[in-house]
């Protein structure tokens, strides 16, 4: 059974850090790519970043300099370390794992972050 468990989210002021962790069971996870995703209350969910099975990173113009996405393949974990959070990086955010090869798309059940002071 494929599953994406995610943790770290919570409360934290402007300016402040989170890590969220994601770790996958069920899948190659080595073979995937694997992401972050968020969705704001009333909007679409949106690209984060994504980091492929070689290593490639690709973030959303609105987090660059200030996320960064890793994964330990032998933890089958993913992670985003999330520094200067902004009011605007409200919202959940979900664990995403998909491969072209096998045509599949697996997603976690979100973690919620809050940035308020």
């Amino acid at each position: 059974q494929v599953q994406l468990v995610e943790s770290g989210g919570g409360l934290v002021q402007p300016g402040g850090s989170l890590r969220l962790s994601c770790v996958a069971s069920g899948f190659i996870f080595s073979t995937h790519t694997v992401g972050w995703y968020r969705q704001a209350p009333g909007k679409q969910r949106e690209l984060v970043a994504t980091i492929t099975s070689g290593g490639s990173t690709n973030y959303a113009d609105s987090v660059k300099g200030r996320f960064t996405i890793s994964r330990d393949n032998a933890k089958r974990t993913e992670y985003l370390q999330m520094n200067s959070l902004k009011p605007e990086d409200t919202a959940v955010y979900y664990c995403n794992a998909y491969s072209v090869r096998y045509g599949v798309d697996y997603w976690g059940k979100g973690t919620l972050v809050t940035v308020s002071s």
